[in-house]
């Protein structure tokens, strides 16, 4: 029995693929129910996986699904998302009005710039268009399925693109219980163009993977008995099985062939069997169009080539009339040579045979014309390039430019890989083009840092301008301090500079000084990363004249200004003065990088609203473009103000933010500022085992090289030490921060109070006599500095040292000064150690006041573990006070606080996913645990539960209130 007989509702027309089809049928009733699911298919060429997917897709399984398919070719794989507009073709999202479809509500129109053939203007062009297009994609695909199951078939992906299977990678990652099948085939016996992006789709959520194997011998004897409507003797199907491998196009051209030479399915023509076999597919596309007239033959080579084109372009290249074109096309069918539904050959290998004759020089001759035809006609860019790829060499004038504007269309859509790939070859022609290896090593840091460095060294090399030199030394100092070679990049920033001064001369003209001002910046950014080139660029910063913040270049020289002189600790008001300027761009938009350095440094002086400001504009702007590298880099800074300032809730609900989006993502092990950050804030809370257990997952190679990161994971840790009773490990701990802060001559008072804490725990183990020296150190910085903060922090060193009760004036010289301060907690720290004093003097009406002041202040911060012990010692001195049990809001994690408070203010769960990056599915998990935690049923009882100062309120995630950190 044959075994498509069984097959209810599948496709009858299909041979021997019935248990194929059953496996796709209950993916798709999978997708249906909401469990997503992965199919890779992979075959020899002509195995029959395109037949396949026909049959499923027209099959009862796909009913009231949408289905999306498309195929990739030879062509469609140069080109960046070449892959995801043959998937989204048949929607009609390419055309002028394409922004103003449904589907692109919201953030999914991001997608556009993949979706558009041609040059795309975006909306932020400084930005990179990598991440946004793949948010947007992300979310068109949601739109799909809000009413529908999707599914996704895209064919021959040996031939696509990286970032269309980068793409549908980002999509698998986040489709946990969505609607949605993902089918993906790919000839197993074809080097795929993108292998590392199919390998990791391919490590994906165990996807089912089916290769599909060759027939049958019944699948062979039915096959025959269709093509011959009779039945095959059985040596005849044996033989006709064997010539062809059971490769179904393979037994369909060798048994069409038979049967056109009148050879009946029987023994006496199992002989022709094998004389027709061999290489049955070539010689029969071969005979058929021999027996064609001569242009037909050339319409057939011209569409060969051109692929799915216009008659009159067709017509062109084959030296045809348009009138024959349409001719040659029906004929071309009929012979079965044209596929039935598009105007192109209806398989690659097809293609191929029907070229095989033409030759090497001529083929690049023709496909040499038909770049040119496709150029002439205003096709894009990336199109004409795709032709020029498969020639053996770039040998035109007119071709390198057309390679470099299909790099620009390419970069401008978010696809460096492709971008990468026609510079590449537009070099062949042109060597020595320094301005070629600038715009490649651009698109190679997004993708290949290393590479990027290499071609940024030829680009320097070749160089013969200075200014020239110049910009490919920015690039070069930036794509070094990306891969962790800051020293490389400074040793080649230090000789430009060098020589553009030089040139230059004492009245650079305004270009001349912006570049100069961009050199000298870009040199103290990547300096300012390492310990072992800190103290030379605190040097070089000292000897420098702030500029006054008229340019991008001369404010993001200011912002590092601010950071050095900010991190040498001598002057808060001058560290201030500049960062402000460098916040008040003339024309209103503020560069990334500026607003994130001087946020930092305003708010080492107490400068909390004004580095709040700074850092609510940066992360709307990073939500509005999907900037998510610096929509996650400004949550994690924002995280460390609030967290000096003593708003743990929010600065929790941030650091857990930017926690959540890295796990979704691939870079996400190279990062270490958002998992301090939020280590430290779960130490805050009493939870130091789940500090530590963040701590063990960071990855970052060489953290101990770094100024800011390895300090502050140095304080972290002691902290978490400390509060687990390892008293002897926090010190060592706070004792190799401060060598190592001394090593990079980081002074600042406050950014890692190593020093003042250090006291406070030998103080605890009655040590105090060996603090003093150090005490006395932070103290000389803590005056120089000079802010509130700095001068309480050193009050306290001093008071919890000092023997007996002769700290208690001290101490309170501390809780006065950081009365004065934004720093809450620290302010209930000193309440705590004046009352702790006070208790041991014997004065408990005392002792009462500061640690019932010490127990408000730490549970209005968030400090459940300092709050905790000011309460006991509370009790201990004769006060009463309600005992401190955690509430049904401190439950809650810093996510479903953020979650929360968007939910209450009315935003829905599609809106706040937008907001924060990740799924809707994300949200709706966060909000379940919130009902569960709070004992609520849904959102209208969200916002009474929620009105307290120190939970997020539903302002956007881009925006915090003052009200959350001020007393």
């Amino acid at each position: 029995m044959l075994d498509q007989a069984d097959l209810s509702g599948l496709s009858s027309t299909l041979v021997g693929r019935s248990h194929e089809l059953r496996v796709l049928a209950r993916q798709a009733e999978a997708a249906r129910s909401g469990r997503a699911g992965l199919v890779i298919l992979s075959g020899p060429a002509g195995i029959g996986k395109t037949s396949l997917l026909q049959a499923f897709l027209k099959s009862e399984a796909c009913r009231d699904m949408t289905v999306l398919q498309g195929s990739c070719g030879e062509v469609v794989g140069e080109a960046g998302y070449g892959g995801v507009r043959e998937l989204f073709g048949s929607l009609g999202l390419n055309g002028a009005g394409a922004g103003h479809s449904p589907l692109l509500r919201g953030p999914a129109r991001r997608a556009l710039p993949a979706l558009m053939s041609g040059q795309f203007d975006r909306e932020n062009p400084s930005a990179s268009a990598a991440y946004p297009v793949l948010h947007g994609l992300y979310w068109l695909a949601a739109n799909l399925m809000v009413d529908r199951p999707l599914v996704l078939v895209l064919d021959d992906v040996h031939w696509c693109d990286e970032r269309s299977l980068g793409w549908v990678d980002f999509l698998l990652r986040r489709a946990e219980e969505l609607p949605l099948l993902v089918v993906l085939a790919h000839r197993s016996d074809a080097e795929p163009v993108a292998p590392s992006a199919l390998a990791d789709i391919a490590a994906q959520r165990r996807p089912t993977v089916m290769r599909l194997a060759p027939l049958s011998r019944s699948a062979v004897g039915e096959m025959a008995r269709q093509i011959f409507r009779t039945p095959a003797d059985p040596v005849f199907v044996e033989r006709a099985a064997a010539v062809s491998g059971g490769n179904p196009l393979m037994l369909s051209r060798l048994l069409g062939e038979l049967r056109a030479e009148g050879v009946q399915p029987d023994r006496e023509g199992v002989r022709r069997v094998a004389e027709v076999g061999g290489s049955v597919i070539a010689s029969s596309v071969i005979a058929l169009l021999d027996s064609q007239p001569l242009w037909v033959r050339e319409v057939a080579r011209a569409i060969a080539v051109l692929g799915e084109e216009t008659p009159e372009l067709v017509g062109m290249l084959a030296e045809v009339p348009p009138a024959l074109v349409a001719e040659g096309v029906v004929a071309l069918r009929r012979a079965e040579v044209l596929a039935a539904d598009r105007a192109d050959l209806v398989h690659d290998v097809v293609r191929s045979a029907a070229l095989e004759p033409v030759g090497a020089e001529a083929l690049a001759a023709l496909r040499t014309r038909a770049a040119l035809l496709l150029s002439d006609a205003g096709r894009p860019a990336e199109k004409v390039a795709g032709r020029l790829m498969l020639l053996p060499a770039v040998t035109q004038p007119w071709m390198p430019a057309v390679l470099r504007e299909a790099a620009t269309q390419a970069e401008g859509r978010g696809a460096p890989e492709s971008a990468v790939r026609y510079l590449r070859r537009a070099l062949e022609a042109e060597p020595d083009s320094v301005p070629l290896r600038i715009q490649m090593a651009a698109s190679l840091a997004e993708t290949n840092p290393a590479d990027a460095i290499l071609v940024l060294e030829e680009a320097l090399g070749l160089a013969a301008d200075v200014r020239t030199r110049a910009m490919a030394a920015v690039r070069y100092g930036m794509v070094c301090l990306a891969v962790q070679r800051s020293p490389e990049g400074i040793q080649v920033l230090e000789a430009v500079l060098a020589e553009l001064e030089a040139e230059l001369g004492p009245r650079p003209d305004p270009s001349d000084r912006e570049l100069h001002t961009l050199v000298e910046s870009t040199l103290l950014i990547v300096g300012a990363d390492e310990k072992s080139t800190v103290a030379a660029t605190l040097d070089r910063a000292a000897l420098l004249t702030a500029p006054p913040g008229d340019t991008p270049a001369q404010r993001q020289m200011l912002a590092m200004m601010t950071v050095l002189s900010a991190m040498d600790g001598r002057s808060a008001e001058q560290a201030v003065e500049q960062a402000r300027r460098a916040l008040t761009p003339p024309g209103g938009e503020l560069e990334t990088w500026s607003s994130l350095a001087s946020s930092f440094a305003l708010s080492l002086a107490d400068e909390v609203t004004g580095a709040l400001g700074a850092l609510d504009r940066t992360l709307e702007r990073g939500q509005d473009n999907a900037a998510v590298w610096t929509f996650v880099l400004g949550l994690s800074i924002r995280a460390l103000v609030l967290h000096g300032a003593g708003a743990f809730p929010d600065a929790l609900a941030d650091a857990q933010t930017a926690v959540e989006i890295i796990g979704a993502e691939r870079w996400g092990s190279g990062s270490a500022l958002p998992q301090i950050t939020f280590a430290s804030l779960l130490v805050e809370r009493g939870e130091a085992e789940q500090a530590e257990a963040v701590f063990r997952g960071i990855k970052r190679a060489g953290l101990e090289r770094y100024v800011l990161q390895y300090h502050l994971s140095l304080m972290a840790r002691a902290r978490a030490r400390w509060s687990l009773g390892d008293w002897e490990a926090s010190l060592g701990l706070y004792l190799e921060c401060g060598r190592s802060l001394e090593e990079s001559r980081f002074s600042n008072p406050v950014f890692a109070p190593w020093w003042s804490e250090a006291a406070c725990l030998l103080a605890v183990m009655n040590r105090g006599d060996e603090a003093r020296d150090m005490v006395a150190y932070g103290t000389e910085l803590a005056q120089r500095w000079g802010t509130p903060r700095a001068l309480g922090l050193a009050a306290l060193a001093r008071g919890v040292i000092a023997p007996g009760g002769t700290g208690i004036e001290t101490l309170t010289e501390a809780v006065a000064a950081l009365a004065d301060s934004p720093a809450r907690a620290e302010h209930a720290k000193a309440e705590f150690m004046l009352g702790r004093a006070l208790l041991k003097t014997g004065d408990q009406r005392g002792a009462r006041e500061h640690l019932r002041t010490a127990t408000d202040l730490a549970q209005r911060c968030g400090a459940l573990a300092l709050g905790g012990s000011a309460r006991g010692l509370l009790v201990t001195a004769g006060g009463r006070m309600r005992k401190m049990s955690a509430s049904s809001l401190d439950m809650l994690t810093g996510m479903e606080r953020r979650v929360a408070g968007l939910a209450a203010a009315g935003a829905s769960n599609r809106a706040i996913a937008e907001a924060l990056f990740v799924t809707v599915r994300t949200i709706e998990t966060h909000l379940t645990g919130v009902y569960r935690k709070l004992g609520v049923s849904g959102r209208t009882e969200l916002g009474s539960v929620l009105r307290t100062p120190d939970i997020p309120d539903g302002q956007r995630p881009g925006r915090t209130s003052e009200s959350r950190w001020r007393r």
